[in-house]
């Protein structure tokens, strides 16, 4: 007669730590972390007339991402109700009970203090300060405010998600320019298209739940019209860093197919959609604007190193 094994201690103790690393990771919405990171990297980039400091982008994109983890850290904790009545996210770690709300709120809280400090001490005063009015306008202000108020909740609420890139310009130059403020605006128009898209595929959960999005409040179609004149939108704010010379033809002519696609996207979700076209909408929005802000990168470096034959 054969008997069961049991797990040793050992192995059920790693088993509940990985469970619950896990559980803290997903606190912070990791994906959504790397690319407001990511637009921070390109702020710094574009700042800088070379290389900036390796240091310095080490530093700067750690403050960013632990003071970005800890708003979504926040924003779990002041959305669990809601969550627990979405398919997208009631497996969350708040409404599965995985993690307790002291538990939430206290890691959020070191992730805030720990980011501030760190873009306090190793970066400048400016940006640390707005990195925390970035925490505040996304997690008090859209998600406590907006969210619950208005069903253009995600236009002004955009502007906190779009500071990311002034956070890197500032990081390196230490004050806020209109060189800055341009890449805000492509992420400020980019936003709307991005969520109402996943908004008009989450529609019943956003009604069941009594937020009130676009989509539950003016209907799919008025939507869909918004999300297109939003693309041709972006279209235009995106020509702009080229035509003040921020930017070169290379950047110009990648926006311009990057845009092209997003329109056409919108096009086909307003005039010939089908059950995944909104869903493809999202998932293409987030790929635009990971290309874009490449473009970015690359056309700058590409200019210094045709006018100056270097970026050392």
């Amino acid at each position: 007669m054969t008997t069961l094994k049991t797990a040793s201690p050992w192995v059920n103790g790693r088993a509940q730590l990985n469970q619950l690393f896990q559980a803290y990771y997903q606190l912070t919405k990791p994906k959504v972390v790397a690319l407001l990171v990511l637009t921070a990297v390109v702020g710094m980039m574009l700042a800088s007339p070379g290389w900036p400091d390796p240091w310095l982008i080490v530093t700067a994109s750690s403050g960013i991402a632990l003071v970005s983890g800890a708003a979504a850290a926040f924003n779990h904790v002041l959305d669990q109700k809601i969550d627990a009545q979405m398919a997208r996210t009631y497996m969350r770690p708040l409404p599965k009970g995985r993690l307790t709300n002291q538990q939430a709120i206290i890691f959020a809280c070191i992730l805030a203090m720990s980011g501030f400090l760190l873009l306090l001490f190793a970066v400048n005063t400016l940006t640390a300060y707005l990195t925390l009015v970035g925490l505040f306008g996304y997690a008090v202000v859209y998600t406590l405010i907006l969210k619950r108020a208005t069903p253009q909740n995600i236009v002004i609420g955009g502007v906190a998600g779009a500071l990311p890139p002034v956070l890197g310009w500032t990081s390196v130059t230490g004050s806020v320019s209109g060189e800055a403020l341009l890449l805000m605006m492509i992420i400020f128009a980019w936003t709307p298209p991005h969520f109402w898209a996943l908004a008009i595929h989450r529609v019943n959960d956003y009604a069941r739940a009594n937020i009130p999005m676009l989509p539950v409040t003016h209907g799919i179609a008025f939507t869909k019209t918004l999300i297109l004149l939003y693309t041709f939108l972006l279209m235009v704010v995106c020509w702009l860093p080229y035509l003040i010379g921020m930017t070169g033809l290379l950047y110009l002519l990648s926006s311009l197919v990057l845009n092209m696609l997003f329109i056409r996207h919108a096009w086909r979700l307003k005039f010939a959609a089908q059950a995944t076209t909104a869903m493809d909408t999202f998932r293409f929005s987030i790929l635009h604007l990971m290309l874009l802000f490449l473009a970015l990168l690359v056309d700058h470096y590409v200019l210094i190193f045709w006018y100056e034959g270097s970026i050392l």
